[in-house]
């Protein structure tokens, strides 16, 4: 794609790599082929080739350009940032960092509506701290009813009991674990399931309470800036773990294991974290992939449960795991049903699901369709966005995956 920016732009280091992804695409539109939102809108602007036109004119106008409007802002906030156009694209775009870009500067040229900066400041405020979360959740599910709807379908009754964990220094072998920020409240058993198979595997896991939310809500709403404080605040407290030898840091949420392995690139113009940074992605694991490399046998289950697994977007295209949770599930004996469009996102996407509630319920429902189809006794997937999404339509049992491989061990 030909790009016309001016020498002044040039030197700015967001145009730069603007101008590098930009040049990559070659307008083919294999992208639209398995975009959710172009299959469900069918209009060019709500695809990824129409969006990086979009981005392209953007970042190509002057400040004063009135065609930069609140039209355009639309288009790049229906997109669910799934990456499931990154796997298809054979030109290896680099889209999702586009968007990045022309999210942050949309958004510094068209000031959005009060109501829409106030509910997405609220959800930041709301989300990212567990402690805060949890007390604002325990008192939405008191007066339940009184819940606006989007957000009553999003709380869960009571959570799984987490039970106990194991102690965390009972072998040599240690890793660090990103508790997260809904997860704790939503599903508290999913990291307790973790730290217990985990320590069958003879693998000690330390939780790292001063290491908060990833970033990744404030880098979808478009607080970038937020985002990258959040950032340099847990590679501070990971950094001693690391110094003393810390293995690996696992995500239980595969949102936060896809941006944590992006904190390299997120600070790579830092100079003060950039190598920190680095090394902070390079040690980040999903957790299937600290398992599918343990002697799995050694668990000795026996179970032939039927399950339906939703592989997120986060864990499939952003991290290219697609199928590894899979085979640790039938290799421990788990029955997996077939699913029709596997590579289509659920609609959970982070907060898309209640900025963008119609869409999202569509594209939730669609995918509840393709996972019931088998009749399996549960739907477990890799992460808590996806979990909640999906069980908020309250009809098959949705599960983190892990929790039922710690159930069968019990």
């Amino acid at each position: 794609m030909q790009t016309h920016f001016t020498d002044a732009d040039r030197q700015k280091p967001h145009i730069q790599e603007a101008e590098r992804i930009l040049r990559t695409c070659v307008h083919c539109g294999f992208c639209n082929a398995t975009c959710p939102t172009y299959q469900l809108l069918g209009d060019e602007r709500d695809g990824p080739r129409g969006r990086i036109y979009l981005m392209k004119e953007l970042l190509e106008s002057p400040e004063d350009d009135d065609q930069v409007t609140e039209e355009t802002r639309l288009h790049l906030d229906r997109c669910l940032t799934c990456q499931n156009c990154e796997t298809t694209c054979p030109s290896g775009v680099e889209y999702h960092k586009l968007l990045n870009i022309g999210r942050a500067e949309i958004e510094r040229r068209v000031p959005r509506p009060a109501a829409e900066r106030a509910q997405r400041y609220a959800l930041r405020k709301m989300l990212v701290d567990p402690k805060r979360f949890a007390a604002l959740l325990k008192l939405g599910q008191t007066f339940k009813p009184l819940v606006p709807g989007k957000l009553r379908d999003k709380m869960p009754p009571a959570p799984v009991d987490a039970g106990m964990r194991p102690a965390a220094d009972r072998h040599s072998r240690q890793v660090l674990m990103l508790e997260g920020c809904v997860q704790p409240g939503l599903s508290p058993n999913t990291n307790a399931a973790t730290a217990r198979v985990l320590d069958r595997l003879g693998i000690s896991v330390t939780p790292v309470s001063e290491a908060g939310c990833c970033g990744a809500i404030d880098f979808h709403l478009n607080a970038q800036e937020e985002g990258r404080e959040r950032i340099r605040a847990n590679i501070d407290a990971w950094w001693p773990h690391v110094e003393h030898g810390a293995e690996a840091i696992v995500q239980t949420a595969s949102g936060c294991g896809a941006f944590v392995k992006e904190y390299g690139e997120m600070l790579k113009n830092d100079p003060a974290y950039a190598d920190k940074a680095q090394k902070i992605s390079a040690l980040a694991k999903d957790l299937v992939e600290i398992l599918r490399d343990e002697p799995l046998d050694e668990l000795q289950i026996k179970t032939s449960q039927r399950l339906a697994f939703h592989c997120p977007c986060t864990l499939q295209h952003a991290q290219k795991l697609n199928g590894a949770v899979e085979g640790v599930l039938t290799q421990l004996g788990f029955a997996l049903t077939p699913v029709q469009d596997a590579h289509l996102c659920c609609g959970s996407a982070g907060t898309y699901s209640i900025t963008q509630p119609e869409l999202a319920t569509e594209l939730r429902d669609n995918k509840l369709n393709a996972l019931e189809a088998g009749n399996p006794e549960m739907i477990v997937t890799a992460n808590i966005g996806c979990q909640t999404h999906l069980a908020g339509a309250n009809r098959t049992p949705v599960r983190h995956w892990i929790e039922v491989v710690d159930t069968a061990l019990a």
